[in-house]
């Protein structure tokens, strides 16, 4: 091999599975280690042997710690990967904590499928286990954010704030001379927690991501989420919030917070039912303690900023047994974001049949989830292997999104010193990457392109 090369592995054409491959005359990278989440054709990706030995793989470089973006990690390990693994410290902190939790609901999904009976696989196997998740830290060495780091001959990355979680950056990777800049999944300008996106720098080449590439967020409603918990009181109901442990969590605790003190919902007991959750809630306060460069000036320095008052944290599985049914009005927020796994699915089963209950999705529901067929209004879903009628309240509040819409994005790039070569837009479903592509043609001028799974192409 002469000339760099770009190979895009995975969210080529769907919003999950972040994978891409460098690979030069000096060294061979892989840009995020992502899971495919979603329908099942998509999670049967994680099975195919990897398209490159993982032992050939120098170096793993982790835009943020979300499992679309790092769950894939350990089975790469797992199969032989043994180089450095680059990140801010706070993706490493939090990637500890997603990649234990993804071991753990894999293990726990198996025998559970195993002991009823209703896997398509005999016996059920997790893809990996805890084991392979405790080989796989020591590979974590930090880089502090804008500091080059040398992979190999001619070969660097350099990370920069993205403002989409806690520890999220872009990432520039220079090869023999060639730059390219991966945006990893872009935040807001409007984080409540977090400064905005680093603009980006001079490079020839752009991965960018379309999640919400084809759409704007709408201006925030406070009144949505505030309206549908006053109505499931006054009724006897709770509500049931899936959200992602990492990020949004403490979103949603921040907001509910807000609203408790100025009076617009009845303060009843917010419980925090995910494990994962309340650790990754632990990184949070450390950086808001810390004075973390990455946080807003005006949240440094506030007492802890995610209690309303009569919060709640659920960690026994006995204790989230009690969820299921609650014995009066209250708010649980439970891990999965999209209601894919973990412990909000029992919540779920139990709480969707009753007509006082609400469920309010949060964020981006990819395709294939049951979090997007609540979001479609399916009247039935399938948990456990049977189905629930929805009776329940079904209320989705977008202000919770930290993905930079269509608007957003194309700002991000705007600001960028000079045209790239090249756009390559992934990591959103087709629509929306096309349509992204579409407005950075027409809007700036650039070349933008929309890569197919497994395409390979030179960068120079």
């Amino acid at each position: 091999m002469t000339e760099p090369t770009l190979t895009f592995l995975g969210a080529a054409g769907t919003v999950t599975g972040s994978r891409f491959l460098l690979d030069s005359p000096h060294a061979r990278v892989l840009v995020d280690a992502g899971l495919y989440q979603g329908v099942p054709t998509l999670r049967q990706r994680n099975w195919a042997p990897f398209q490159v030995d993982p032992a050939t793989i120098d170096e793993v470089v982790l835009t943020h710690a979300h499992l679309d973006h790092t769950g894939y990690l350990p089975r790469l390990v797992r199969d032989g990967f043994r180089g450095r693994v680059t990140c801010t410290a706070e993706t490493a902190a939090l990637a500890a904590i997603v990649l234990r939790d993804s071991a753990h609901l894999q293990e726990e999904d198996a025998a559970y499928a195993n002991e009823l009976g209703f896997s398509k696989h005999r016996p059920a196997l997790p893809l990996y286990g805890a084991g392979d998740v405790e080989d796989t830290l020591p590979l974590f060495e930090p880089l502090p954010l804008r500091t080059a780091r040398r992979i190999a001959a001619d070969t660097f990355v350099t990370l920069r704030p993205a403002g989409h979680i806690l520890g999220s950056s872009t990432a520039t990777l220079e090869l023999d001379g060639h730059r390219v800049l991966f945006s990893g999944d872009l935040g807001r300008r409007h984080h409540p927690l977090l400064r905005p996106p680093a603009d980006p720098p001079r490079v020839d080449t752009i991965v960018v991501e379309s999640t919400y590439g084809d759409r704007t967020h709408p201006t925030p409603d406070p009144s949505i989420l505030a309206d549908a918990v006053r109505r499931t009181v006054e009724r006897g109901g709770s509500v049931l919030i899936p959200a992602f442990a990492v990020d949004r969590t403490e979103l949603v605790l921040l907001e509910l917070r807000r609203l408790m003190e100025a009076g617009d919902i009845p303060r009843v007991p917010v419980f925090v039912d995910s494990p994962m959750a309340l650790a990754a809630l632990d990184v949070y306060r450390r950086a808001l303690t810390s004075g973390s460069e990455q946080l807003r000036p005006e949240i440094l320095g506030r007492r802890d900023v995610f209690d309303a008052g009569d919060l709640r944290v659920t960690r026994t599985v006995e204790e989230s047994r009690q969820l299921n049914r609650p014995a009066y009005p209250s708010i649980v927020v439970s891990a999965s974001g999209m209601a894919a796994g973990g412990r909000v699915v029992h919540h779920l089963a139990e709480q969707l049949p009753d007509h006082r209950n609400t469920v309010v999705l949060t964020g981006f529901q990819a395709e294939g989830t049951r979090g997007r067929r609540l979001l479609e209004g399916a009247r039935e879903v399938k948990v456990h292997g049977r189905y629930v009628p929805v009776n329940a309240d079904v209320v989705s509040v977008p202000d919770f999104s930290v993905h930079s819409d269509a608007d957003e994005t194309l700002g991000w790039l705007r600001r960028a010193p000079a045209a790239p070569r090249t756009v390559y837009v992934v990591h959103g479903e087709p629509r929306a990457s096309s349509r992204l592509a579409d407005r950075i043609r027409s809007e700036l001028g650039w070349v933008a392109v929309v890569p197919e799974q497994g395409e390979k192409l030179l960068l120079d």
